[in-house]
């Protein structure tokens, strides 16, 4: 096999995969209202199928770089590929909620392994200007999954089923690893090299535990010993990764990376985008499901104006990284993502859709102009020997903002949605009755998202009334609030940006290094060297 046809069978076979778990991160929103009525599951379960997902390929991303590195890359990748697969159709098969969502843990297992491989593998079959061809397609790829991910979600899930959103997987899979195996080069780290077990294991815990507070906290009781137990917990094993990092001779995450301001800012700005717009993407879906009724493709279409405006402006966001500073497309960008979140947060009970076109419109541009500036620059403040533990965290930052914003702005929507719908049916005529009659239930359905099926169950149609419009108006004011909260995070990212992000970190690439460097992440293309980036010796 000449080696020209070899490299770009590598290229087809990690866009393919790539394209597969960063699909899998959006394509799920949009099928959420469906799998919840079709599995009877709780508020609670929906949160999980993002999270489970998220928490896994963020615990295990940095260690299967690792593991690919010691054991072989192209191996590795392929394994990723067959448990991504096998777990794909293990999530269409599922029957109850708790089994879909071990399999989208298991997912995001597979997810991270291909995820952290997959650069390698490009950089280790292309040299030269082929290498920056290959890494733009590939940016392409993961921008164009984000873009579409909610109009596949859509239109699958609306003409064959959710299952189906998990079911394609298994095919691409079979034939992506059918190509790994056949065409791929094998490709190992010369250098002798260790698994962090004690690292992955008290970080992965830690993550798992403040989650999974976050996520029950509502209905075991903020003061209850499990919760708290919980959350003390996830801080001592916190603590213990740290302890653990600081001493260990090949540690999973490098401490002294964070001695650089500019990377603290960077990975700043990557939990913050995550924590706040990304995660709002599960409220917004049932905003637009649950709330206004829309169907799984319109919303996926509804979806478009912010997915597809992140993806242009990010094309041209990544040929801005040469000639702008990135301190300042980092803030402004994460500004507009703040105005974005605020214009969306002014929702009321006879809103329509359009009341958010304003805030998707001010997000996508914002989301564009951050997301290739923190892919090239997770990398370009490190020297090329640590481009690949860098890369890996700005990505594991991202995926434990999304797991944490879901958690957090759910353990509110759920306080809240009960609260302000309550307040509004004490405002009508039959809303103490319905109050009265519907009690303990009520209050679940109001978190859960089923209020319909209350509804249907109430025989005065005044009453009935009554409750929706009362649950409409809880839910606005629900999501403007949600609004403001992840708002709030999102300038702190823009304060970060401006601030941590200083010119004099970046540096200037001496060599080709191991091509470990990502140009881009889980949201746009990338681009090219930032234009702060100065040589090392002027640092």
């Amino acid at each position: 096999m000449p080696a020209l046809d070899r490299k770009w069978w590598t290229l087809i076979a990690v866009c393919t995969a790539t394209f597969m778990l960063l699909l899998d991160i959006t394509v799920v929103n949009v099928a959420l209202p469906d799998i919840q009525r079709s599995l009877h599951a709780s508020f609670s379960d929906l949160q999980w199928v993002v999270d489970a997902y998220s928490l896994t390929l963020a615990a295990f991303l940095l260690t299967a770089g690792v593991v690919g590195d010691i054991y072989g890359r192209r191996e590795v990748f392929a394994i990723g590929l067959v448990v991504f697969s096998l777990s794909s159709l293990v999530c269409g098969l599922s029957t109850d909620p708790l089994m879909l969502n071990l399999a989208r843990a298991v997912q995001g297992v597979g997810g991270a392994i291909m995820f952290a491989t997959s650069l390698a593998l490009i950089a280790g079959a292309f040299v030269g200007r082929d290498r920056g061809t290959a890494f733009g397609i590939y940016g392409a790829v993961i921008g164009g999954a984000v873009a579409i991910g909610p109009l596949i979600g859509g239109a699958i899930t609306s003409g064959i089923g959710w299952r189906w959103i998990f079911f394609v997987n298994v095919p691409i899979g079979v034939i992506a690893v059918a190509i790994t195996i056949s065409k791929i080069a094998e490709s190992k780290d010369p250098r002798l090299r260790r698994i962090d077990w004690v690292g992955f294991i008290t970080f992965s815990v830690s993550l798992f535990c403040l989650v999974f507070a976050l996520v029950r906290g509502n209905d075991l009781g903020w003061g209850s010993a499990g919760i708290v137990g919980l959350l003390v917990g996830a801080a001592v094993l916190m603590v213990a990764f740290f302890v653990n990092e600081r001493f260990t001779s090949d540690p999973m995450l490098d401490l002294g990376l964070f001695k650089i301001p500019a990377f603290v800012g960077i990975s700043v700005v990557a939990f913050t985008l995550a924590a706040s717009i990304f995660a709002m993407f599960l409220y917004l879906t049932l905003y637009i499901q649950d709330d206004l009724g829309y169907g799984p493709l319109a919303a996926g279409v509804r979806f478009l104006p912010l997915t597809l405006l992140a993806f242009i402006v990010a094309f041209f966001a990544g040929r801005l990284t040469v000639r702008v500073q990135s301190r300042l497309l980092l803030g402004v960008g994460m500004l507009a993502v703040t105005a974005g979140l605020l214009l969306m947060g002014t929702t009321h009970a006879d809103s329509t859709w359009t009341v958010l076109l304003p805030g998707f419109i001010v997000c996508g541009l914002g989301i564009g102009a951050v997301n290739p500036v923190l892919a090239s620059g997770a990398i370009s403040v490190v020297q090329p020997q640590r481009s690949g533990m860098a890369s890996g965290a700005n990505n594991t930052f991202r995926q434990v903002g999304i797991a944490t914003g879901i958690a957090v702005l759910g353990a509110v929507f759920q306080s809240q949605i009960v609260a302000h719908t309550s307040a509004a049916l004490n405002k009508t005529i039959y809303g103490h009755e319905v109050l009265q009659r519907g009690g303990a239930q009520l209050r679940g359905a109001l978190a859960a998202g089923e209020v319909q099926q209350v509804a249907a169950s109430i025989p005065v149609v005044a009453a009935r009334h009554a409750l929706l419009n009362a649950y409409h108006t809880g839910f606005s004011s629900t999501i403007n609030h949600l609004m403001d909260i992840a708002a709030v995070v999102a300038f702190v990212g823009v304060l970060c940006g401006f601030i941590l992000v200083r010119q004099s970190d970046f540096v200037v690439p001496t060599g080709g290094g191991a091509g470990h460097g990502s140009p881009g992440g889980p949201g746009g293309p990338g681009g090219g060297p930032p234009a702060d980036a100065v040589p090392a010796a002027h640092a």
